[in-house]
């Protein structure tokens, strides 16, 4: 475990927000617990708050290898059977993105895991690319004939500079342990007037704040938890303009929505709810959810649009 500095303005200077619900000695789980579709919901290191600039994370914290080796690792066959919501999903994000940087263009997704928004974008009409950790995630994008997915992260793996006119994180920025860093790159690869486009959790959200130490999304995988606020910040320190920030929800089949009731309030419920679900045959029908507490921010770099 290791104490860091606040990732926005350098400060030591914390507040508790969540009390730590692991072990102080806990080691990294096996590479399930930093799989998308965990339900780990409530399991996390000790959570502050900096006292400078607010922004929220874990500390301390695993050694930035043990977490880069658990996503270097795992495999989610689960996410797989959600393809259809995550498809759904994806062509909604693409609405917004397209209004303000319209294909043809080329588009790196990072984190892409089993590349669906890769292989959504192409078919807009991207040259579309994406860079994801995990072994198995890139194998099964491979299979489906995305040619341009690359195993590595922005760290490791040299992309040309100034090669991509739109850069994606769909659930991304949390979980890195160096977000500015990450954003850096970001901005290394976008052309002048590149768009960066982030979604991430929002921790100043009204369903945040009402759920408190139950907010599902207080899990292991997290590390960073902005604010419009905080994430603006970060963006603009690095020299974007952020021209956009809104909630954006996503889209879930039913039977999965009862998994993610069940790690939340108990798998007996979670079962109650899959059971009548599938009663009703309604197992596989996909429902858009938004709760307010993920949102997108869409930034530009250099120049405007």
């Amino acid at each position: 475990m290791q104490y860091v500095a606040c990732n926005l303005c350098g400060s030591t200077d914390t507040r508790p927000c969540f009390a730590s619900t692991l072990p102080d000695d806990a080691l990294p789980q096996s590479p399930d617990a930093f799989r998308c579709t965990h339900s780990g919901y409530g399991r996390h290191h000790a959570i502050v708050q900096c006292t400078n600039c607010g922004l929220v994370y874990t500390n301390p914290r695993l050694e930035g290898s043990q977490i880069l080796d658990s996503y270097v690792a795992v495999e989610d066959p689960l996410y797989l059977r959600e393809r259809e919501g995550r498809v759904l999903t994806f062509e909604r994000h693409l609405r917004p993105l397209e209004k303000l940087k319209p294909p043809p263009g080329r588009l790196l997704d990072v984190g892409a895991y089993t590349g669906v928004f890769v292989e959504i974008a192409g078919r807009h009409g991207w040259e579309a690319w994406g860079i994801e950790p995990s072994h198995w995630a890139v194998g099964e994008a491979r299979k489906r004939g995305l040619p341009h997915m690359v195993e590595g992260t922005l760290d490791s793996v040299g992309l040309p500079t100034a090669s991509f006119d739109v850069v994606t994180m769909w659930d991304v920025i949390e979980h890195v342990t160096d977000p500015f860093l990450e954003i850096q790159h970001a901005q290394r690869l976008l052309k002048p007037g590149g768009l960066l486009v982030v979604h991430t959790m929002d921790i100043d959200s009204l369903f945040a704040r009402v759920m408190g130490a139950r907010w599902p999304w207080l899990m292991e995988m997290h590390i960073y938890f902005f604010s419009h606020r905080t994430l603006k910040a970060m963006l603009e320190k690095v020299g974007f303009t952020v021209i956009r920030a809104a909630p954006q929800g996503r889209y879930l089949r039913l039977g999965y929505f009862a998994t993610r009731v069940g790690g939340l309030l108990g798998q007996p419920v979670g079962r109650a709810f899959g059971g009548l679900f599938k009663l009703l045959r309604l197992s596989q029908a996909p429902i858009p959810i938004n709760l307010g507490d993920l949102f997108t921010a869409y930034a530009i770099t250099e120049r405007r649009l």
